[in-house]
């Protein structure tokens, strides 16, 4: 199983309140129940997304978590390819740029190995649901 890790996810297993974490939590668990092999991938928009705060307020261990977190799952580039994936993917569905170039950067994952098994994107916005090739999955976030 692979699972791309929209940057709320990370934000909410890492930072959030106990709710949000815990339902982030519970979504992985339940994906993952019963894999033998789990990768899991995140965008070089999430790094840069995820450590904004952290460094903003100075908090060394948050941002050590972050990098020991970084440092052990595949980080997918904004290269080219998913650029003009982006670009697509904006023009089509009404994605932000944001959300666009993570979309894309699961694609791209995707489209590198298709021999895999599919990826999930693992993400709070329903947004991501109007990309139809897009194989999103919902935290659910307390209301």
């Amino acid at each position: 199983m692979r699972l791309f890790l929209d940057a709320c996810t990370l934000i909410y297993r890492f930072e959030g309140a106990a709710l949000f974490r815990d339902a982030t939590t519970a979504l992985i668990a339940q994906l993952t129940a019963g894999q033998d092999t789990v990768e899991l991938a995140v965008s070089r928009l999430s790094v840069m997304e995820c450590r904004v705060k952290p460094l903003r307020e100075g908090d060394a261990r948050l941002l050590q978590r972050y990098a020991d977190f970084f440092a052990a799952v595949q980080v997918i580039d904004l290269s080219a390819a998913v650029l003009d994936m982006a670009t697509h993917v904006r023009a089509h569905h009404g994605l932000k740029t944001p959300d666009a170039l993570q979309a894309a950067c699961a694609l791209e994952w995707q489209q590198q190995t298709p021999q895999a098994p599919e990826v999930l994107f693992i993400t709070a916005d329903q947004g991501f649901l109007r990309v139809p090739t897009l194989q999103a999955r919902l935290i659910a976030v307390p209301a």
